[in-house]
Parts: C-alpha cells; sequence; structure tokens
C-alpha cells in the first residue's frame, strides 16, 4: 500500500506527537500538583478534616466558609474508594468438579 492511501492521517498523528502533549499522563486528585477544594463551616470541623487529610497524605486547600454550604465530596471520594471486585475462575470442562463429586465440570454442574 502506498503512503497515501491513508490520505494524510499519518503526518497528523506524527504533528501530534511532535507536540510535546503527553497524552498518557496520569494527574491524580490529592497531590501537589493537582489538591483538591473542600469548604467547612467552622474552626472545628477544618482540624477534623485536616486530622482527615494528614493520616491519608492528600493535599488539598480547605476554605472557611461561615456562609457556604459545607462541601466534603472530593475528601470523601478519595478516602471511599470502591474495591475492585475479582471472581473466582470457572474450571475449564474438563477439570474435576467444584462440588467435590468427582465428576469432570463438563458432566456435573455445566
Amino acid at each position: 500500500m502506498s503512503k497515501l492511501f491513508f490520505k494524510g492521517r499519518i503526518d497528523t498523528r506524527h504533528n501530534h506527537v511532535m507536540s510535546g502533549y503527553n497524552v498518557n499522563r496520569d494527574v491524580k486528585a490529592g497531590t501537589d500538583e493537582a489538591p483538591i477544594s473542600i469548604v467547612v463551616n467552622t474552626a472545628e470541623r477544618q482540624t477534623e478534616v485536616e486530622l482527615q487529610l494528614a493520616e491519608a497524605e492528600i493535599v488539598a486547600n480547605i476554605t472557611l466558609d461561615a456562609s457556604a454550604e459545607e462541601n466534603i465530596v472530593e475528601l470523601e471520594t478519595l478516602l471511599n474508594k470502591p474495591k475492585t471486585t475479582t471472581f473466582e475462575k470457572t474450571p475449564n470442562r474438563n477439570d474435576p468438579c467444584l462440588c467435590g463429586s468427582g465428576k469432570k465440570y463438563k458432566k456435573c454442574c455445566a
């Protein structure tokens, strides 16, 4: 195939790669590069949140504002990350059955 078949798409891709924009970069929330924003109402609540941030080693900008509504959604999201669920692998057809009958899986519980 010739280069003309792709109608210049390869050249455009090379220009994008040469521009230096890193599309695979991972910037995690709660680091020095991307601190999270938290709004609290009282000074006592601010000290509680600061202790939680210190324990979890998260960087945040805390704003103390009595008139605004408390917003700690980003902090709760980082602290309560969902765990990845893993499932047991199903046996192959010719493996012994998991129920303990001694038969092959394909003849017992499949």
